[in-house]
């Protein structure tokens, strides 16, 4: 699937208006870029870590980013994929 950055968050990883690709079939590990939904947006990520079934994210550029910081801890199943494409 392929998703548009939007916003600052994860810079300098990627810039906004920048194309990635996502694919579901990916393990869920610290370190991997991921697309997940929340409050019904989609946002994306750096994953952080994994405790008691929820995923905890952050974004590259702290300053500018909404991330588990603000909203804590996630269900796993919010995720939609794993960044493929550009690899980093």
């Amino acid at each position: 699937m392929l998703r548009r950055v939007a916003g600052q968050s994860m810079l300098p990883a990627f810039r906004p208006g920048q194309l990635v690709v996502i694919s579901g079939r990916r393990r869920l590990r610290p370190g991997v870029i991921v697309v997940f939904r929340y409050g019904g947006e989609e946002y994306i990520k750096r994953l952080d870590r994994i405790r008691n079934g929820r995923m905890f994210v952050l974004g590259d550029n702290p300053a500018t980013s909404t991330d588990s910081r603000e909203f804590g801890g996630l269900d796993l199943d919010a995720v939609l994929g794993v960044v493929v494409w550009p690899r980093r």
